[in-house]
């Protein structure tokens, strides 16, 4: 089994940036993928990006491509979603994911996930 806990949420003004973690902790070896999600109310959970956990492979949304990074570090069992230049419409709740076999980024393939953290963007 696989914890996964998320950081890092907030209030922020349009064009501001905030960087979210989610830490995994657990049966962290059975991990190959991890990705972020996120849903505003009312909306599905769409994806947002995705990374292998060691081939460094990366995918994102059109939406917040050029805008959003995602990042691992296999020592803390931790990734990344570095968030600039944000928009009213990136407002939602923000979950991390994981996956026991290759990057995917569809929801219904992902094995874990975490309680979500939530981003509101206004001014």
């Amino acid at each position: 089994q696989v914890r996964l806990v998320e950081s890092g949420g907030g209030l922020v003004q349009p064009g501001g940036s905030l960087r979210l973690s989610c830490a995994a902790s657990g049966s962290t070896f059975t991990i190959n993928a991890m990705g972020w999600f996120r849903q505003a109310p009312g909306s599905e959970r769409e994806f947002v990006a995705a990374i292998s956990w060691t081939g460094g492979l990366i995918s994102y949304a059109d939406s917040v491509k050029g805008r959003f990074t995602i990042s691992r570090d296999n020592a803390e069992n931790t990734v990344y979603l570095q968030m600039n230049s944000l928009k009213p419409e990136d407002t939602a709740v923000y979950y991390c994911a994981a996956r026991r076999n290759s990057m995917s980024t569809m929801k219904y393939e992902y094995d874990y996930w975490g309680q979500g953290t939530q981003v509101t963007v206004s001014s």
